[in-house]
């Protein structure tokens, strides 16, 4: 071959060469789709050749036909598996596609992971079945987990329910190479408790009255929400009357007006009342008696500073130690004993400190021709407040 016959033929490679990309395999790049058919697309992606895309590679699910897909003249991302062979190389859309979901997916996570963030992106996660550990999930077509641990803020033994559902989550772990996406509701739920927390203690003040609903019950007392924060009320403050179970006077969802006892913003609890926002029924009852009447009872309780009488089932009064007897004496039990039916004349009723107290010894000097009410016996029930020393009359 004579000198002047290669240098020409190198110029013409060279002159066919000039306009092509440098591209590589395991990348994503833009093409120009040059021809469509059934079955596949050619694309132009400043190769030496148009390569074939098949339509499998085009969407997810695989479409009827290219055509419903692309048209020549659009622009497309495709990812290249591979150059070279006989029909110029492998191209795939569908994961350039994913490979920009994996590009969104880590910038949401870069900007999370950003300690001067404040407001956290989320994706939508559709669910799809409940696997061993978690939750299996779909993000824009790419395939995520939530471990069961990262769904709730409680443990939820199961999972079956949420199938079908479409949550927000964050990424908390992303690995494209290795095709592995892990997503958590709870962090997203944690943080929207905390903002909602600072909400609530900026505003929430001892001796508030406000809307709350029952969240869960348990054995000493409900948990209920208040603007999203959840406070305890416990059994005691559920109702002026005894309550075995909070089951018994509250239900799961149900409504209610809520008084505040203590807001403690350091440890982020929250003390509430039922019953403080309810009439005491105990002033209904003192309602229908007054001073100076003569009433009759059953000693129901000894302490050391007088006797408790029963006025009726639930209702009860104080003798102290000096209306007992005319006589001196140390204890209780030298003038009454439990079960004791007594008759007694009402000294005082203190409405605000709910306290009635009773002598023995007025009615006797004082009873010969008054008219006594009678005792009537319904339960044996015991003073809802044992007093004590320090608090009896």
């Amino acid at each position: 071959m004579s000198e002047d016959l290669k240098n020409e033929e190198m110029g013409n490679w060279f002159e066919e060469s000039e306009g092509l990309k440098d591209i590589h395999e395991h990348e994503v790049v833009e093409g120009i789709v040059i021809q469509v058919n059934r079955d596949e697309a050619y694309v132009d992606i400043g190769y030496k050749q148009e390569i074939a895309i098949p339509k499998k590679e085009l969407a997810v699910p695989e479409p009827e036909s290219a055509e419903d897909v692309v048209k020549p003249g659009d622009v497309i991302r495709v990812y290249i598996q591979s150059l070279g062979g006989e029909n110029g190389g492998v191209l795939s859309k569908v994961k350039a596609d994913a490979e920009v979901v994996w590009d969104e997916l880590r910038a949401v996570k870069a900007h999370n992971d950003d300690p001067e963030t404040h407001d956290l992106q989320t994706v939508d996660a559709h669910i799809n079945a409940v696997v061993k550990g978690g939750l299996t999930a779909t993000v824009n077509g790419l395939r995520g987990f939530i471990p069961a641990s990262q769904m709730e803020l409680h443990f939820v033994k199961d999972l079956s329910g949420y199938v079908g559902q479409t949550v927000q989550a964050l990424p908390i772990e992303i690995e494209s190479h290795k095709r592995r996406l892990v997503l958590s509701r709870r962090q997203l739920l944690e943080r929207e408790r905390e903002i909602k927390q600072q909400e609530v203690f900026a505003t929430l003040h001892e001796g508030d009255t406000v809307k709350g609903t029952v969240k869960r019950l348990v054995d000493y007392g409900a948990f209920i929400d208040v603007g999203g924060v959840d406070g305890l009320a416990h059994i005691s403050d559920l109702s002026w009357e005894r309550v075995s179970h909070p089951s018994d006077v509250l239900q799961v969802g149900q409504e209610l007006d809520v008084y505040v006892k203590n807001v403690d913003s350091e440890t982020h609890r929250i003390s509430l009342s039922v019953k403080q926002t309810l009439r005491d029924p105990w002033l209904d009852r003192a309602a229908n008696y007054r001073e100076g009447e003569f009433i009759e009872g059953k000693i129901v309780k000894l302490a050391k500073f007088g006797a408790f009488m029963e006025i009726e089932p639930g209702f009860d009064g104080l003798i102290p130690m000096g209306e007992l007897s005319d006589r001196r004496i140390e204890n209780a039990d030298e003038a009454v004993a439990v079960g004791d039916i007594v008759k007694v004349k009402i000294l005082r009723i203190d409405m605000k400190r709910k306290r009635i107290s009773l002598s023995i010894n007025r009615a006797r000097r004082e009873g010969a021709h008054a008219t006594f009410r009678r005792y009537q016996p319904e339960a044996e029930v015991a003073p809802e407040e044992p007093a004590t020393e320090e608090t009896a009359e």
